[in-house]
């Protein structure tokens, strides 16, 4: 896209859960070892789980409940939280409108995080994600061998 500038310009779109054939695509990535994810968080005002509870929790607090379990189970598969804080400002660029919060996971290859999200405790720890988020990019990055 275009602006009257002349200046191109990115859409942005943010989700909860990659699609398939984006998925297959990127786990099927031989040639992909240790990667940084970096993700780029936008929460919901309230969260929303789908019994009802904890209704009157923000999509953020509902999140953090995620973010305090993803610990020990990155760790479980060899990975760790190298950072996770709010976005303060943009100095350069332009979007409607900013993410929450960026997080970067190391993880030591794309098949360590499918071996994550496999966890039992994972699966169970993932409805907080989902109840706090109201969508996310995720960026794999190389991570130095």
């Amino acid at each position: 896209m275009t602006t009257s500038t002349g200046v191109e310009t990115m859409q942005v779109k943010n989700e909860t859960a990659p699609r398939p054939e984006l998925a297959q695509a990127f786990f099927s990535d031989a040639d992909h070892g240790p990667m940084v994810m970096v993700n780029l968080l936008k929460f919901k005002d309230k969260a929303t789980y789908p019994d009802g509870r904890d209704h009157e929790l923000s999509g953020r607090e509902a999140y953090d409940r995620y973010g305090a379990g993803v610990v020990a189970c990155l760790e479980k598969v060899g990975g760790r939280v190298v950072y996770s804080g709010p976005v303060s400002g943009i100095i350069l660029g332009d979007v409607e409108e900013l993410w929450d919060a960026v997080a970067l996971a190391y993880y030591p290859s794309p098949q360590a995080m499918l071996q994550m999200v496999a966890l039992p405790e994972y699966q169970a720890i993932e409805i907080h994600r989902y109840a706090g988020l109201a969508g996310q990019l995720n960026i794999r990055t190389k991570a130095p061998q």
